[in-house]
C-alpha cells in the first residue's frame, strides 16, 4: 500500500505568505459582505417575522441570478486569469468586454422574469403549513423587496466585469475597498431606511431595498474610478478602449461560448437546485423558512474563509497554467485544497459554538430560534466537505474543464441531493433536521470524487494557447 507523503500537502512560510496575501482581502471583502447581510436580515428580523421571511424567499430567487451572473463571469475569467499570467493586456480586455457585454443581457432577462412572474415565484415557497395570514404578509413584502432591487442588477453586473477582472490580475485589494465602502453605505442607510431615523421615513423591508441598490451604485463608481487613474500601469492598461468598441475576436468568442457555456449552465443549475432544495424543506412548515434564512444568512458568514480559498485556488494556478508553470501546479493544487480544509475545521467549530447566541438576537418565536440552532449545527456539520468541493472545483475548472466541473457540481446538486430531499420529503415522515442532515453529508461524497479528478491532473491545460 503506498503511504500518503503529508509533507507534500504543506507548504513553506513563504508560499503561505503569497497565498494569504491573494486571498485576504479576499476574505476580508466577502466577510464585510456577508456581515452586512447578516446585519441586513437581523434588522429586517426585528421588524417582523413576516418581513424577514419576504427578504428570505426574494434573496433566494436574487441568488439564482447572482450565481449565473457568477457563472457568465467566471467562464471569460479562466481565460482572463491565464491571459495575465501571460501578461497579455489585450486578451484581458476582451475578456473584460465579453463579461460587460452578456452581463447586461443576461441582467436584462432575469429582471424581465422577476418582474412578470414574481408572484409565481414566490409562491414555490409559500407551500407548507402555516398561518394563512403569515403566508399572504409574507408574499406581499417579498414581491415590495424584489421589485426595487432590480435597479441594482445592472450596476452589480458591471461592477462584477471589473472586480473578477481585477482579481484575475492578482489585484485582491482595491475590490475589496470597494466592497467595504459599499457595504458601510449599505449598513447606514439600512438603519436609517428599515427604522427611519433621522428624519427619513420608516421603510422597513422597501428601505432595506434601497439601501441595497444604493450601496451597488457606489461599488461601481469606484472600481471604474480606481481601474481608470491607474489605466497607464502594467495589466491595468486592459481598460484602455474597453469602451470605445464591443466588438470581441471570433475566435476568443466561440472559446469562451464553449468553455464558459457550461460553466454559466452550472451556476444556473446549481443555483435552481440549492433553491429548490430550500422550496422542498419549506413544505415541512413555514416556520422553516426564517429558521433556513437565519441558518443560510450566518453560514454564509463564516463560510467566506474556504470560498474565497477556493477563489484563489482558480486565480493562482490559472495563471500559473496561462505561465505554462506546469511542474508546481498539481503541488500548489494539494497544498491550497489542504489549507483550505483544515481552516473549514476550525471554522465549523466556531459556527457551532456561535449558534446556541445568534438565533437569540431575533424577534420571533422560540420555536424559530430553536429550529434555526439546530439548522446551523447540522450546517456545520458539512462544512469540511463543502471546503473540499469547493477547493477541487476551482482548481479543475482553472484549467477549462468545465463539462467536467457542470457535472461535479450541478449534476450532483441536481441527481443525488434534489433526489434525496424529494424522496424524503414525500415518502418518509421524517423531520426537517433528519432530511437536511442527509443532504449535508452528500458533501463529503462530493469532495472525495473532486479529490479522485484533481489527483487524475486531466485538468491541467493551457487555453488561452489552444
Amino acid at each position: 500500500m503506498k503511504r500518503i507523503n503529508f509533507k507534500s500537502f504543506i507548504g513553506d512560510k513563504a508560499y503561505y505568505k503569497y497565498v494569504l496575501g491573494l486571498v485576504v482581502p479576499m476574505i476580508i471583502q466577502n466577510f464585510i459582505t456577508n456581515f452586512v447581510q447578516m446585519l441586513d436580515n437581523l434588522m429586517v428580523g426585528r421588524v417582523g417575522t413576516a418581513e424577514m421571511s419576504g427578504v428570505s424567499v426574494a434573496n433566494q430567487l436574487l441568488f439564482v441570478f447572482n450565481l449565473a451572473l457568477f457563472g457568465m463571469v467566471s467562464g471569460a475569467g479562466i481565460f482572463g486569469a491565464q491571459y495575465a499570467g501571460n501578461n497579455d493586456a489585450k486578451g484581458l480586455r476582451n475578456t473584460f468586454r465579453f463579461k460587460v457585454v452578456f452581463s447586461v443581457l443576461m441582467t436584462f432577462l432575469f429582471c424581465w422574469l422577476f418582474a412578470t412572474k414574481n408572484e409565481s415565484l414566490i409562491g414555490l415557497y409559500l407551500t407548507g403549513d402555516g398561518s394563512a395570514t403569515l403566508v399572504a404578509d409574507t408574499m406581499y413584502f417579498s414581491k415590495k423587496y424584489i421589485i426595487i432591487m432590480l435597479v441594482g442588477l445592472y450596476p452589480y453586473a458591471v461592477s462584477q466585469a471589473y472586480a473578477s477582472t481585477l482579481r484575475e490580475t492578482g489585484q485582491t485589494k482595491v475590490p475589496m475597498v470597494a466592497s467595504f465602502c459599499a457595504v458601510g453605505f449599505n449598513l447606514v442607510f439600512d438603519f436609517l431606511l428599515i427604522f427611519g431615523k433621522l428624519g427619513l421615513p420608516r421603510l422597513g423591508v422597501a428601505g432595506a431595498a434601497l439601501a441595497t441598490v444604493g450601496a451597488r451604485v457606489l461599488e461601481l463608481l469606484i472600481l471604474i474610478f480606481w481601474t481608470n487613474k491607474h489605466k497607464a500601469e502594467g495589466l491595468y492598461t486592459f481598460i484602455k478602449g474597453a469602451w470605445s468598441s464591443f466588438k470581441i475576436p471570433t475566435d476568443l468568442l466561440k472559446n469562451i461560448l464553449i468553455k464558459g457555456t457550461p460553466l454559466m449552465l452550472n451556476e444556473l443549475l446549481w443555483a435552481a437546485g440549492i433553491t429548490r432544495l430550500n422550496q422542498l424543506y419549506s413544505q415541512r412548515g413555514i416556520e422553516v423558512v426564517p429558521a433556513l434564512s437565519i441558518s443560510t444568512t450566518f453560514f454564509n458568514l463564516f463560510a467566506v474563509i474556504f470560498i474565497s480559498m477556493g477563489a484563489a485556488n482558480g486565480i493562482i494556478i490559472g495563471q500559473k497554467l496561462g505561465a505554462d508553470d506546469i511542474e508546481e501546479i498539481m503541488g500548489d493544487a494539494k497544498k491550497l485544497i489542504a489549507l483550505s480544509f483544515v481552516l473549514s475545521i476550525f471554522t465549523a467549530l466556531i459556527f457551532i459554538a456561535c449558534s446556541f447566541v445568534i438565533p437569540n438576537l431575533y424577534d420571533t418565536t422560540p420555536e424559530i430560534r430553536h429550529m434555526a440552532t439546530l439548522l446551523m449545527i447540522i450546517a456545520a456539520s458539512g462544512m469540511p466537505g463543502d471546503a473540499l468541493c469547493n477547493g477541487t472545483y476551482f482548481t479543475i475548472r482553472s484549467g477549462g474543464k468545465t463539462f467536467i466541473t457542470f457535472l461535479m457540481d450541478s449534476g450532483f446538486v441536481w441527481a443525488v441531493c434534489v433526489l434525496s430531499a424529494t424522496l424524503l420529503i414525500k415518502f418518509t415522515t421524517f423531520s426537517i433536521f433528519v432530511v437536511y442532515l442527509i443532504n449535508q453529508l452528500w458533501n463529503y461524497l462530493k469532495g472525495a470524487i473532486g479529490i479522485i479528478l484533481v489527483k487524475k491532473g486531466i485538468w491541467i491545460n493551457n487555453i488561452i494557447e489552444e
